[in-house]
């Protein structure tokens, strides 16, 4: 976790605040893409996380899918920014947040897959055919939005 929310959250404790983030969706040849299996909810989510202070949500993206995943976006895409209530989480810790998702895709990335921080139990792709059940309600959120009529 950022030191930033960390501050913020030694202010407010629990309550909700708005989280702004970015995901990057990984895909392989359009029928597959890349999800970890969550070690705080142990859910299939997308790679991706909270904005850091000075960054672009676009060096969140890739800085996120580094640290998640080992890998390195070649090319990013930008799809859309997402929020609204439908994007409420709460976390294992009690922790509440709205949040406020930019949306990227990638089909080229370099290095090897790889658990580098301790928020992924796994990594793996995914047919667009053949998504995991237990998945992060967010990710649902935006593989159902965009990237089912790949399918």
């Amino acid at each position: 976790m950022a030191e930033y929310i960390k501050e913020i959250r030694e202010l407010i404790g629990n309550r909700p605040f708005i989280l702004v983030g970015s995901t990057i969706v990984v895909m392989k040849d359009k029928k597959e893409i890349l999800f970890q299996l969550r070690s705080d909810t142990e859910e299939w989510g997308l790679p991706g996380g909270a904005m850091e202070i000075g960054e672009t949500l676009e060096q969140a993206a890739e800085r996120e899918l580094y640290e998640e995943t080992g890998l390195k976006a070649i090319n990013l895409e930008f799809v859309d920014v997402i929020s609204g209530k439908d994007l409420y989480f709460k976390y294992p810790s009690g922790d509440e947040v709205y949040n406020v998702i930019s949306i990227y895709t990638t089909e080229a990335v370099s290095g090897e897959l790889a658990m580098n921080d301790g928020e992924s139990l796994e990594l793996k792709y995914f047919s667009l055919n053949s998504l995991p059940s237990r998945m992060d309600e967010r990710a649902k959120i935006i593989i159902e939005k965009y990237f089912l009529s790949l399918s």
